[in-house]
Parts: structure tokens; sequence; C-alpha cells
């Protein structure tokens, strides 16, 4: 009776004590903070906003009915990964992005889904991963070796900055007070934006968009978010803010910013809105059969490009984070192998000075070198 009395009493003061470490984590400033105020009366009038969080258009499982939490687990920790990482390090060329010629146009992959572009004059900024991990901690999902050739000092004055939705993988507690300073203007879904103020940023800074809304930045540049198929949240509340693909328009290009997300019918519906998009920059990697609602499998994304009526495409989402079982390199392996149709899809390397509009560059396959 003892035995059991002290067994329990260990018991207790073992889950007092992961209860109050995971209290302390989840109350670090990097967590961000939940919406509330006027951002949340907002948040509350959604039409998107149902039942205590936001939704998709349609039904969007976490996880695939075929499967669940336990299964995906036990995958992920022990189940066969070939070369999930590359072999050896990167060695690519990093452009100088504070010495580019004012009027030239440029975009430059910083790997996963961080990129930089210079549009008709303006400097643009999209979901800048740039502290080497993509995680709550240092110790973990870590950038793979010379894959990480931006820091926040690299970034020149920005006149914007797009932050597509709020995991850790696309919006960098680090990174982003490091750009404040630096920054203009940010744009973000709805909800987003109370992680922003409360890490410093002025809301006067802020343009915090529901889906179909637009703002006008004036001398014929726009920016409006469009749905995407994805969730939110830092920690363990979901869905308090909303993810977006956003659409930036300028007096001569139309580009689609795809963020995260799964096939569904709002690419399609975004093609016939707009008509047809100069470039769309679409997820290409950390896909699973698991997840399939909420992440490309190969080929949707080729699909997603036709329906948008893009002219070209940057796949992204892959070359920096290993943050799926599948092999680093096979994103862009199957990509490649599956444009049967020759579209105009665009592989450059991390680092590289592209530009997007000379359709008569070809793109070696790098990631060969890498196996």
């Amino acid at each position: 009776m003892k035995i059991l009395k002290k067994t329990m009493i260990y018991l207790l003061i073992t889950i007092a004590a992961l209860a109050a470490a995971t209290y302390f984590i989840l109350n670090q400033k990097k967590f961000g903070k939940a919406p509330s105020g006027a951002r949340l009366e907002r948040i509350l009038k959604s039409p998107h906003y149902k039942n205590g969080r936001f939704d998709n258009l349609n039904p969007t499982p976490q996880l695939a009915e075929d499967t669940s939490m336990p299964e995906v687990m036990f995958r992920f920790l022990f189940g066969k990964a070939d070369r999930k990482t590359p072999k050896k390090a990167f060695h690519f060329e990093k452009t100088d992005l504070k010495n580019l010629l004012p009027n030239q146009n440029v975009f430059v992959w910083m790997g996963h889904s961080s990129y930089f572009m210079q549009i008709d004059g303006k400097k643009l900024l999209v979901d800048p991963v740039l502290s080497g991990y993509a995680s709550p901690f240092s110790f973990t999902t870590n950038a793979f070796t010379g894959s990480d050739l931006y820091k926040p000092e690299d970034i020149p004055e920005l006149d914007y900055l797009i932050i597509t939705h709020d995991h850790w993988d696309h919006l960098d507690y680090e990174t982003v007070l490091k750009l404040f300073p630096k920054t203009k203007k940010i744009m973000t879904g709805l909800g987003t934006g109370e992680h922003l103020e409360f890490w410093g940023c002025n809301p006067e800074n802020l343009i915090e968009l529901d889906w179909s809304e637009s703002s006008d930045l004036g001398n014929g540049f726009k920016v409006t978010a469009e749905p995407a198929r994805h969730f939110s949240g830092r920690g363990f509340k979901r869905d308090q803010a909303i993810w977006a693909s956003f659409v930036f328009e300028t007096p001569n290009q139309r580009i689609y910013i795809g963020g995260d997300s799964g096939y569904d019918t709002h690419f399609k519906k975004t093609g016939e809105k707009y008509g047809s998009f100069d470039l769309a920059i679409l997820e290409n990697g950390q896909y699973n059969k698991d997840w399939r609602y909420i992440h490309f499998l190969p080929g949707e994304n080729i699909k997603a490009m036709k329906e948008l009526n893009a002219k070209r495409m940057i796949p992204v989402h892959s070359s920096k984070f290993s943050l799926a079982v599948h092999p680093w390199d096979e994103p862009l392996r199957k990509i490649t192998e599956m444009n049967t149709e020759n579209l105009r899809i665009i592989t450059p390397k991390i680092g590289e000075n592209l530009n997007w509009m000379d359709d008569g560059r070809i793109y070696e396959k790098w990631w060969e070198k890498y196996y």
C-alpha cells in the first residue's frame, strides 16, 4: 500500500511538473497571442469564422480518413525514410539584395517558402524564416547545411512584407523582429496581426485581410487575400487566424502567392475571377497522403497552375527543412517529370537572381548534384 501511495505521489508530481513546463513554454512570447479587442470583433463577423474557429471553404480534415494520429506518429518516428536530407552541404551563390538595379525585376528564392521579389520598383518579401530553424526550438527542424544563405541583415529596406499564415515555417519570430524597422507595410491574414502587434509591430503598418478583401497600395499596386486550404496555429489552439493566398497586382504584373494549400475548388474560382496570372508561386513539398487535404500531393500544383491560368510557376516549400518523410529532392524531381505539357515551371537554385519573365532561359536540375 505504501509503495502504491508513493508511486501515485511521484506520478502526480511528474504530471504537475510537465503541466508547469508546458505552461511556461506556451507562454513564451514567440508563441504569439490570441486575437482580442477590435480585431476579435472583426473576426467574429467574418463569414469564414464558424463555431469558434476559421474554416476552409470545403470540409478539410487535418488527417485523411484512412489514417489516425498514432499511425502517423509511428510512421514518422519509426518508418523507413530514405534521403530526408541531402548527403552533402549545398553550395549556392548569394545574390546581393541591397545593390540591385532599381528597375530590375528580380525573384530570389531563399529555400522553403521564403522569397524576395523586386517588381516594378517595389521590394517584397514573403514568409521569411531566416533563423536557421522552423520550429519553436532551435534544436529541431534545422535548415539543411548550406541552405540558410540569408539573414535579416541581408534584407534591404522593404516596401511590403507578406505573411501568408502563422505556422512556424512561415512566420519566424526572430526574423520578423529584425524586419519591423525596415518594412513599410506588412500584409497578412485576419488574426495574424495580433502576433505581430504583440511582438512590437506598429499597427499603422499592418494591412490585415480576410478572404476576398483588398487593399489599394497606390500607384497601380494592389493586394487581395484569397482562399487557401490549410489551417493555422502556433500552440494548442488552432485556426484563430485565417490562412490565405495573396494576389499581388502591380502596374504591369499579376502575381499569385499561394502560401500553403491543399488542392480544392478555389484555384479554378480564382483563375476565373482574375483571368490569368503572370506568375504563380505554389507549394511543392512536405506532402504525405496522410495529410493530403492540406498540402498538394505531387502533380496537384500543376493542376492548380492550369486552373489559375498562370503563364509561369515557381515551386517552393522544399529544399530547406524536412517536414515530411519523402526524400528531400523528390518534390523537384517529380514536378519536372510530371510536367508532360512543357508548362513554364521555373526551378531556380536558392539565392539565384532570377528574371521570371525570361521565358527562353533553361534551368538546370541542380538537385541532381546532391543525391
